[in-house]
């Protein structure tokens, strides 16, 4: 996938003023948001289930080196096999290397933002497979040749009659209107693929270091046929999910769907172990895993370590008022939103993702819905601190924080400064009541007013009831 965001600000107007994808974000903020309040509501334990895995993660990622090696021995216990890739690049060449050893030619997909993160769909194209993605989000978005807006709702950006659009352009005969229409035809679709296909790549939402186990969590049951009716399944994994025994992935199931789509539970939660046994019924003969760095061995040893507990439930895109203005596309690249605005600069660079952690309001909703507890409005200025110190930021905004700094530092001069700008605002809007431009403050005040001040200012008032003017 192209990375585009550098381009974050022009995305973002014209997805402002865009009437399909507002109508379709103003749908996720009542759906999602609404459902994970009543859901952590009616779990009494909810809080302390959302610290007991904000420490099992902290105690995974201070062993991580120990619980990897488990799970890759217990994968080669099993039959399977363990690929370590250190970048996107490597992890591409191992899977293409898996598909041309199998002469593939068609390859399904369940959903899996890593196999997004490396731009793996675009590498097996290329080397003339057929791709075809067999989440229903992310169905739809193939066919409209887009990348996913959603880390868990690929297609949340589309309405009903873009996808009527879109399915009755791609298969022919008369357009579904409808809901469960528009599924079946998927379904339809798609069905003759799973066994079609020569290998089948699912992502890993958990990986047991005791079993060698692989989990994924779906709504849909594409995952279950994409891994079993394939000849080859591949699992592509960031290092992080690794966990220590099967009993902690349900501490995270329990917080998983509650926190993404407001759901209870997921459908369907699948494990895979190695490929099938002589008894089994069904399955792959090989089974791979592809475990990705990328960048999160760097992550792990840094002032950023804490991301690494995401559990990419979406939860911090949900709530944010940003996100939930101007979609995913906008953000340019795979992970969108707040924890994007975090780790895309970690992966791909501060130089050319300037504006995502400037564009975070640091409102700290986020945090307060991360079932992890992320620090992330932190983790946000912490990376606007690295762009300063990098001269990244641009020289007049620098320059303006260093005569801020003067004043913030100094309270006679600041209160002297906040005196005297409260009366000259107030005069030039004396007539109206309030401003409706302002000098460097012109992108503020072209959508909105500025009222006036109307009298002293909060610590001259509070002075004065005190006694102490």
């Amino acid at each position: 996938m192209e990375m585009r965001s550098a381009e974050f600000k022009k995305r973002s107007v014209f997805a402002l003023h865009d009437g399909a994808l507002q109508q379709a974000m103003g749908m996720l903020r009542e759906g999602f948001v609404a459902k994970r309040t009543q859901q952590a509501t009616e779990l009494p334990e909810f809080e302390q289930l959302r610290e007991e895995a904000k420490n099992l993660k902290n105690h995974i990622l201070d062993h991580l080196d120990h619980y990897l090696e488990r799970y890759e021995a217990a994968v080669t216990a099993a039959g399977g096999q363990v690929h370590w890739a250190r970048d996107a690049a490597e992890a591409r060449e191992i899977i293409l290397g898996i598909c041309r050893r199998v002469n593939a030619r068609t390859v399904t997909k369940g959903k899996s933002m890593v196999s997004e993160e490396i731009g793996l769909n675009e590498a097996l194209i290329d080397n003339g497979m057929e791709v075809v993605e067999t989440d229903l989000g992310e169905y739809i978005i193939q066919l409209a040749d887009e990348p996913p807006s959603h880390i868990i709702a690929p297609a949340v950006h589309k309405t009903k009659d873009q996808v009527s659009d879109l399915f009755e352009t791609a298969h022919g005969g008369p357009r579904k209107t409808t809901v469960p229409d528009l599924v079946n035809e998927a379904r339809h679709v798609l069905r003759e693929k799973y066994f079609k296909a020569d290998v089948g790549i699912t992502g890993g939402n958990y990986l047991i270091a005791e079993t060698g186990s692989s989990v994924i969590v779906t709504n849909e049951g594409n995952g279950d046929l994409t891994q079993i009716l394939a000849r080859v399944h591949i699992v592509t994994s960031g290092i992080e999910r690794v966990v220590p025994r099967l009993e902690d992935v349900t501490l995270f199931l329990r917080l998983l769907a509650r926190s993404a789509t407001g759901q209870e539970t997921e459908s369907y939660t699948t494990l895979a172990t190695g490929p099938r046994r002589p008894e089994d019924l069904d399955g792959p003969d090989e089974y791979h895993v592809v475990l990705v760095d990328n960048g999160r061995s760097k992550m792990l040893g840094g002032r950023f370590r804490e991301m690494l507990r995401c559990i990419r439930c979406g939860a911090c895109m949900n709530h944010c008022p940003v996100y939930g203005s101007i979609g995913g596309h906008a953000y340019g690249w795979v992970y969108p939103g707040p924890m994007g605005s975090v780790l895309t600069p970690l992966i791909k660079g501060l130089d050319n993702t300037y504006d995502l952690p400037n564009a975070c309001t640091l409102n700290g909703r986020c945090a307060s819905v991360c079932p992890v507890k992320i620090p992330l409005p932190d983790l946000l200025r912490e990376l606007r601190h690295l762009q300063h110190q990098q001269r990244i930021t641009p020289a007049r905004q620098r320059h303006a924080l260093k005569l801020w700094r003067l004043a913030a530092t100094r309270p006679g001069l600041y209160h002297f400064g906040e005196r005297i700008a409260a009366r000259v605002l107030a005069f030039a809007g004396r007539r109206k009541g309030h401003l409706s431009t302002l000098p460097l403050a012109g992108a503020w005040t072209h959508d909105r007013d500025l009222p006036t001040p109307t009298g002293p200012t909060f610590l001259e008032q509070w002075r004065k009831q005190r006694g102490q003017a």
